[in-house]
């Protein structure tokens, strides 16, 4: 079945608004958004615009690293950091993932960076009728006395369906036959139990085997079914059914159980969902364990029973095994954001990393504390959910510690506890807070009088690179007979200071188009992600001072296009429309690393149209004017001539130079 539409539902509560305002104090924002998707979606089907949804500036998730942080849902959802669209990246399968349980859904939290952001995302899975009912075995076989009364009720084997709701198991039908119809029970659990029910008396005589079919029916439009043989056997008096003391059987056990334990004592016969976990003597009715269980994978277990007496008589129960969790996951930490390296100025308070802590236990056993181990200057704070942020709790110098491991121990309340440790290195970047010392160059001289007395001369030996870097040979000569010398080379480097501009290199602005850097043709047919333009610049000065990035001002109109923050490519964001605007006005900023950052920006008009000839006739003049190529062409054409003109005359001369000398 295809699924067209994802049905979304927001639910914002005032809880999480005032998370909101009180996580708002650690510049991070933690929120709550639902959506509800049929299984079975193909991949890549749309499930919301997350982006939109959350309110964020689309323009700005790739660059912010928006993305979807969980270690179990990340592989069924993906994010386009083009558009913020929220998408399906593998088959989901409720059955697989819930089981028959009501209730079915997927979590996972959704990170920004730049200031840090956390959202939680909560995706319901609905399920669709996917699954047929099935019995466990493909015939049934009774034996029933020739002289059983009608009216007497015969238990038989229940079909599973592992759809929920409406989809699951509804209805049984019996085909038409002379001697039984079909009667249909509710049991303790709300299942259907089927009975055949004996309305006209057998005649062993007459008919000694009847073949009825069973079918049953789910809910699901359209309907799906299952069927099975009954094979009825007419035999001799047997009037005992046989009986259990109870029609649902209850036990809880613990999920590390050992292997071979007997869990219950019935007399049954299994049905297909628990032969692969249990199996069952058929004699003494002993139910044990054949396989690990696992209470993260599987909580409960539903087992058909059936007793049946030498005659063949049959009676039913079920037997619902509930799985007790145990202390035996430790918690995993997981780095979600980290900013490495940290500078050494950086304020008290300052978050550095976004950590976060599972536990896949339940109850008491998943809940967990957690520290920064050691005496380092940082510590943990909730941020929300199982996410803690590392912020610094004092100045750092990166003088005295150019890094730390921060070693991070998160430990379970189980019965014994748990805990795992783990360390993140985080390097100390630089920060020009210390004075340059002046040091003094001294010469020493062993012998005495005259001869110790020292004169210093100093020789500037190589200057390269303007202004970076000096070398200066110093000599300290005696004043004895013969002076006896020695020297040294004294290295000086000047520490670059961020005093340039960048200087955008293309577009170039145009000082009579009022800083404007003309106009730039976009196809109107361009396809999302086309390459428009790319802004060019440098910067005179070097190291982190020189690294540059690229952005939109907030007053341009930028809903068409977007930039790219390193490389100064403009693309498209999205495919034009007959309604779209055909003239676009962006100014570019172009900003360097420096503190403080230094920047230089420049306008760029972008042209949609399929042609020149479809430009607007008033932009037609203009672009022509402001367009440096054609000045160009015009300019070389120009020198051509005048080149061409010039050694014309030259050649012309020299021939009547000749000529006269010959005369």
């Amino acid at each position: 079945m295809k699924i067209q539409e994802a049905q979304t539902v927001k639910e914002f509560k005032w809880q999480v608004i005032f998370l909101l305002l009180f996580f708002s104090l650690y510049q991070s924002v933690s929120a709550q958004i639902h959506y509800s998707i049929f299984e079975e979606m193909q991949k890549g089907s749309l499930i919301g615009n997350l982006g939109k949804d959350l309110g964020l500036n689309i323009k700005d998730i790739s660059v912010r690293k928006f993305r979807v942080v969980s270690q179990f849902s990340e592989k069924y959802f993906s994010v386009n950091l083009l558009n913020g669209n929220l998408n399906v990246a593998n088959r989901i399968d409720r059955e697989t993932l819930c089981g028959t349980a009501e209730e079915c859904f997927l979590t996972f939290d959704a990170v920004i960076e730049n200031p840090l952001n956390i959202y939680h995302v909560r995706v319901d899975i609905k399920d669709i009728n996917d699954n047929p009912p099935r019995f466990v075995h493909e015939t049934i076989e009774l034996k029933i006395s020739e002289h059983t009364l009608p009216g007497v009720r015969f238990a038989l084997q229940s079909a599973e369906d592992l759809d929920v709701g409406i989809n699951s198991l509804q209805s049984y039908k019996l085909n038409k036959n002379k001697h039984f119809a079909l009667a249909e029970e509710a049991g303790t659990d709300s299942s259907i139990k089927p009975k055949l029910i004996l309305e006209v008396p057998l005649d062993r005589e007459v008919e000694s085997i009847h073949e009825i079919v069973l079918t049953a029916f789910d809910g699901g439009n359209p309907v799906q079914s299952g069927t099975t043989l009954i094979i009825i056997t007419v035999t001799d008096l047997n009037d005992n059914f046989p009986q259990f003391v109870q029609d649902v059987y209850k036990v809880s056990i613990n999920e590390n159980i050992p292997l071979n334990s007997t869990i219950l004592h019935v007399s049954a016969s299994q049905s297909k969902q628990a032969i692969k976990t249990f199996y069952i003597y058929s004699i003494s009715g002993e139910i044990k364990v054949k396989e690990n269980l696992d209470y993260e994978k599987t909580k409960y277990y539903e087992i058909s029973v059936e007793a049946k007496d030498g005659g063949d008589l049959v009676s039913q129960a079920k037997v619902l095994i509930e799985i007790l969790d145990e202390n035996d996951n430790v918690p995993e930490i997981s780095v979600t954001s980290i900013t490495n390296p940290v500078c050494e100025d950086s304020a008290p308070g300052t978050v550095v990393a976004l950590i976060n802590i599972q536990d896949l236990d339940s109850g008491e056993n998943g809940e967990f504390d957690c520290k920064a181990v050691g005496a380092v200057p940082f510590k943990l704070l909730l941020s929300s959910g199982n996410f803690y942020k590392i912020v610094t709790t004092s100045s750092l110098d990166r003088e005295k510690d150019s890094y730390y491991n921060i070693t991070i121990e998160a430990t379970d309340h189980g019965s014994p506890p748990l805990s795992l440790r783990k360390s993140i290195r985080l390097d100390i970047s630089d920060n020009n807070n210390q004075e340059p010392p002046i040091y003094s160059i001294q010469a020493l001289d062993k012998d005495t009088g005259e001869n110790a007395k020292l004169k210093q001369l100093i020789m500037v030996l190589h200057h390269y690179e303007t202004d970076r870097e000096f070398q200066i040979q110093v000599i300290a000569k005696d004043h004895g007979s013969p002076s006896l010398n020695s020297s040294t080379i004294l290295r000086i480097c000047i520490i670059d200071q961020n005093d340039n501009l960048p200087i955008i290199l293309y577009p170039s602005p145009d000082a009579d188009a009022g800083g404007s850097a003309g106009y730039e043709m976009v196809s109107f047919s361009s396809d999302q992600g086309s390459l428009v333009t790319k802004v060019i610049a440098v910067d005179a000065d070097s190291g982190h001072n020189a690294w540059l990035s690229y952005y939109f001002s907030q007053d341009s109109d930028t809903s068409h296009f977007i930039i790219d923050q390193y490389t100064g490519e403009v693309r498209t964001a999205r495919v034009f429309q007959e309604k779209d605007v055909l003239r676009h006005r962006v100014v570019v900023i172009v900003k360097d690393n420096g503190t403080p950052p230094l920047t230089a920006s420049v306008t760029v008009n972008l042209v949609v149209a399929d042609n020149f000839q479809n430009v607007p006739p008033e932009l037609t003049h203009q672009t022509r004017k402001l367009d440096p190529q054609s000045n160009m062409h015009i300019y070389l054409v120009i020198a051509v001539a005048v080149i061409s003109f010039l050694f014309l005359l030259t050649v012309i001369l020299v021939i009547i130079c000749k000529y006269r000398i010959i005369v």
